[in-house]
């Protein structure tokens, strides 16, 4: 027989095929009532594939008694209570590196959308003002300050990225790195105070909350930008909402947001942001690398092998 499996949200269509070759797959997303479907399948469930950003709660595991492995397809593990996994006996895993190119790849690409203004300019040519006048200037990236907040792979990928437009690149993080040439700055706010542009690669969890609170924003400062690719929770979002309508803060480019799907609606009027539905490792290519490392990790508890990225 094949191992049951708990599937809570939609993969990649390769992947989905590959989980039903090898597992008997109970699809949550697909079930009218949740919590009772859960109930029924859940004694027989041996594993759980979850997304980074959806996890799994402790009720779903607490109904799973058989549960041995939480498989999480990104890199966040804030959605899954690792301590009460570790309680429970079951192992959680997670899809690092594989991402980190696409993420920092969007960071930027959000940093330049901001700064020159590039989703304005897009929606003044297409509703054909163009003739009609001319758009106010725009921001400079090259050679301008960059605080990274978080300096984990991810945010080394961002600095590397940064590097060739030639940005003065500081940093914010638990400790310094002695591997890196940029330079270590203790507090959120100094950084801010020191940047032209922030961007939040930091891990979210109890002790990241809020981090980007209104003091830093009120540091970054009416000429500042703000990029998150991390987590909506790093970044306390009513102080940012009324920071930017109010002129406190330049602008933002977010690609996540404090309860997604729902981003604030106050943000959709203002020209000084830059919206995407937490895109930031939505390629092919990197969705396929994940999905890949979530089977094989798979795989490795299902034949009683060590896991490839294991977390806890």
């Amino acid at each position: 027989m094949k191992p049951e499996i708990l599937l809570v949200e939609p993969m990649m269509p390769g992947i989905e095929a590959a989980l039903d070759a090898d597992y008997t797959v109970h699809r949550l997303s697909a079930a009218p009532d949740r919590e009772r479907f859960v109930a029924e399948v859940g004694p027989r469930v041996r594993a759980v594939v979850t997304g980074g950003g959806t996890g799994v709660s402790n009720a779903v595991m607490d109904a799973c008694p058989n549960l041995g492995i939480v498989t999480i397809n990104g890199v966040g593990t804030d959605a899954v209570d690792l301590k009460h996994a570790q309680s429970k006996g079951v192992r959680v895993t997670n899809t690092p590196d594989v991402l980190n190119d696409d993420v920092a790849d969007l960071a930027i690409g959000l940093m330049i959308m901001a700064s020159r203004r590039m989703a304005v300019g897009d929606r003044f040519v297409r509703a054909g003002q163009w003739p009609k006048g001319k758009l106010p200037l725009a921001r400079k990236v090259t050679g301008k300050r960059l605080g990274i907040l978080g300096l984990g792979r991810i945010g080394l990928a961002i600095a590397e990225r940064a590097a060739g437009f030639g940005m003065a690149i500081s940093y914010t993080n638990r400790k310094p790195r002695t591997d890196v040439p940029y330079r270590f700055v203790a507090s959120p706010v100094d950084l801010a105070r020191d940047s032209d542009i922030l961007i939040v690669a930091a891990s979210a969890g109890p002790e990241s909350r809020n981090m980007v609170n209104r003091a830093v924003i009120e540091a970054l400062g009416p000429d500042g930008l703000l990029v998150n690719v991390a987590r909506g929770s790093v970044v306390d979002e009513p102080e940012l909402v009324a920071a930017l309508q109010d002129g406190r803060l330049g602008g933002a480019g977010l690609d996540v947001f404090a309860n997604e799907p729902h981003a604030p609606e106050a943000l959709f009027a203002l020209d000084n942001v830059v919206l995407q539905p937490h895109q930031a490792s939505a390629t092919v290519e990197t969705r396929t690398a994940m999905g890949d490392l979530v089977l094989s990790n798979l795989k490795a508890f299902f034949a009683g092998q060590p896991l490839l990225t294991p977390v806890v």
